[in-house]
């Protein structure tokens, strides 16, 4: 009975020795060793700090990142045709609002030199243009509407201008010569649907034979 009790109290003792060394508690949790020197010290250290990458229980692992991966050859082809469509669409709509800018300036254009035309008309019945029988009123050429008349209720002969300067047909991009030839003019004699110059300028038109956007060629403007 003696050697029995001495045998339960050392495998007691060698049990909680090891308790103690793994690191293990009675509440599940784990702790770090009391000491980590002497014999089997450094070996239970390394344990405790094993044990302590997983929660006990298997509640989480530990997760390794995945590995990076390129572009697969359908999402590159995907890409492309994508890039394509774009493309494709985007250069029909710079056109259309290039076009659209011209048509612009081309009325800007027209209504600066209506406008010109009007006012000398306009001073022409106002007696401030010196008026000659058989005359219509309006100016003989583009270029007067620059270089100005005198006028005729001056009495320092001073001219009126109705242009600070002549403006170019924007549609005639090829056209060299000077800015008042590259309009179409009317005369004041000419019919609508048949324009042509004459001996006056009562109106001009754009000698372009494109279509607007809006489907009414431009020399009709």
């Amino acid at each position: 009975p003696a050697s029995a009790t001495l045998i339960s109290v050392s495998r007691r003792s060698r049990a909680s020795g090891a308790n103690s060394g793994t690191g293990h508690a009675a509440n599940g949790r784990l702790r770090r060793p009391a000491s980590a020197h002497g014999p089997g010290g450094e070996r239970a250290t390394d344990t405790w700090r094993r044990r302590t990458n997983t929660v006990q229980g298997g509640a989480m692992m530990l997760r390794r990142p995945r590995p990076t991966q390129g572009f697969t050859l359908i999402e590159l082809a995907v890409t492309v045709a994508i890039v394509g469509l774009l493309a494709a669409t985007a250069v029909p709509l710079a056109e259309v609002s290039w076009q659209r800018s011209q048509e612009q300036e081309l009325r800007l254009q027209l209504r600066t030199l209506r406008r010109a035309i009007d006012a000398y008309k306009q001073a022409y019945d106002e007696g401030r243009l010196v008026k000659t029988v058989g005359e219509s009123g309006y100016p003989p050429t583009l270029g007067v509407l620059v270089d100005g008349v005198v006028d005729a209720s001056s009495a320092q002969q001073a001219k009126i201008y109705f242009l600070r300067r002549m403006p170019r047909d924007p549609l005639a991009r090829d056209f060299e010569g000077a800015p008042e030839e590259s309009w179409g003019l009317r005369s004041y004699a000419s019919e609508p649907d048949n324009p042509s110059a004459g001996a006056d300028v009562f109106d001009v038109y754009s000698k372009s034979a494109g279509v607007a956007l809006n489907g009414v060629p431009y020399r009709q403007w």
